[in-house]
């Protein structure tokens, strides 16, 4: 059985590196690149450890609100929604609708931007 290191441990590994060790010698447009790259990689350690659930729940949410069948993607299930709204059979009066849509967007800023400036107050408003 391989267990370690684990990809959360790799690329952690490779984001440290290049924040103690590579940034810090670098200027210019090298600096920049570098910052860029440990935001990816960043973004990939959030991702890993936050979207299975993000996913798994979104995916509940959108089988009760479309009546979905339990073998549905959650690819299938959206294009599925966006049609509903677009054709006007659901708008923000539907129920569990609005509330869907909300934490999806709060789950995937807390991976894509976690220091967006409305996420602590997105997060605290109900409904």
């Amino acid at each position: 059985m391989h267990d370690a290191p684990s990809p959360s441990e790799l690329i952690a590994a490779v984001k440290s590196f290049i924040d103690k060790a590579a940034a810090p010698q670098l200027t210019g447009h090298a600096a920049f690149h570098a910052r860029v790259a440990s935001n990816v990689l960043a973004t990939l350690l959030r991702e890993l450890e936050h979207r299975p659930a993000a996913e798994h729940d979104e995916s509940e949410r959108l089988r009760e609100i479309l009546g979905a069948a339990p073998d549905a993607t959650v690819h299938d299930m959206n294009r599925d929604l966006c049609g509903r709204i677009r054709d006007g059979h659901m708008d923000a009066a539907t129920p569990g609708l609005f509330q869907h849509l909300k934490t999806t967007t709060i789950d995937q800023l807390s991976i894509d931007q976690p220091n967006y400036s409305g996420l602590e107050a997105a997060r605290s408003r109900p409904g």
